[in-house]
């Protein structure tokens, strides 16, 4: 005889992994999709860089010590890992699974290396890529910011190219970043539609 479904219990909340290039506009349209759904969790990621001036542990990142963060790596302690531009970065398994069994959605804003670590642990994990309309308003884009030199600027741009010709291997959502308002209605709709985790 089947089991009555528990009322009370919420169903297992949603697991999104939205990439992209630096510069392509990941986290303004993630901002945008956190603050229109309701019980969306955006996941905050551990990390060995410095914590920046205004930045607050446990909203920004987990700012640990790179002994701390190899520590919790050999514990198993990551949903996925990566060393970015020399730093450390790394999704935290345990409040992942406490957002999710709450019946939250769960967005992970990472890379695209980190992104085949969550889709081969959590194959019901939805994955969706933001891209440019162009190489030369990625450039654009990247240039703009003003805030690094050439040679980081060409270095972002080659990790992107990277990027974006890996994410075909584990990405099934694609959104193009050419209207922000469009992409950010495609992503909730991607979201909305999405299968429990």
């Amino acid at each position: 005889m089947a089991q009555a479904n528990n009322p009370t219990r919420r169903p297992r909340g949603k697991l999104i992994v939205i990439s992209g290039p630096s510069g392509v506009g990941k986290s303004t349209i993630t901002r945008a999709v956190i603050g229109r759904l309701r019980d969306v969790y955006l996941s905050v990621s551990m990390t060995t860089r410095p914590q920046a001036p205004g930045e607050q542990d446990g909203r920004d990142y987990w700012f640990v010590s790179r002994d701390e963060f190899r520590r919790r790596i050999e514990a198993g302690q990551f949903l996925e890992y990566a060393e970015v531009f020399g730093n450390l970065y790394g999704t935290p398994r345990d409040k992942t699974e406490a957002a999710l069994e709450a019946g939250r959605t769960v967005i992970l804003e990472i890379d695209v290396q980190g992104g085949r670590q969550v889709k081969a642990i959590c194959p019901q994990a939805v994955m969706i890529f933001i891209l440019p309309p162009s190489r030369q308003t990625l450039v654009d884009r990247i240039g703009r910011r003003g805030r690094e030199s050439g040679e980081v600027v060409a270095r972002r741009l080659r990790a992107a190219e990277g990027e974006i010709a890996a994410a075909a291997e584990c990405y099934d959502n694609r959104v193009i970043n050419d209207d922000l308002e469009r992409a950010i209605d495609d992503v909730i709709r991607i979201v909305e539609n999405a299968p429990d985790a």
